[in-house]
């Protein structure tokens, strides 16, 4: 699989600033994603529990290898404060060649990662 081929950016949204960043941080320090990047606040709308919500959100984008999407997933979820986040990875059809390299080169992990 070509380093092209193997690229997803992962979406996730928390309801306060330190939430996101300590996804990022976490993400990253386990090398389960190259980069991470925390935008917000910004306002969702969204069907929850019978009722129609307005939020304040952050949103985090991580950018990782597709085949260590499971182990991104696992890393998001082990610090969500949400009972239901959304995840979502969405493929990367075209992208700089050695930014590519990079991100596969930077969530290699070595057995003192894990």
């Amino acid at each position: 699989m070509s380093e092209l081929e193997d690229a997803v950016q992962v979406m996730t949204t928390v309801d306060d600033e330190t939430s996101a960043h300590r996804i990022a941080e976490h993400a990253i320090e386990h090398r389960r994603a190259a980069c991470a990047q925390v935008l917000g606040p910004m306002r969702s709308r969204f069907h929850w529990q019978g009722t129609v919500a307005d939020e304040q959100e952050w949103l985090v984008i991580l950018k990782s290898p597709k085949s260590g999407y499971e182990a991104l997933q696992t890393a998001i979820l082990d610090v969500h404060p949400y009972d239901v986040p959304e995840i979502l990875a969405v493929p990367v059809i075209a992208g700089h060649a050695p930014y590519l390299s990079w991100l596969a080169e930077e969530t290699r992990v070595s057995d003192g990662d894990a």
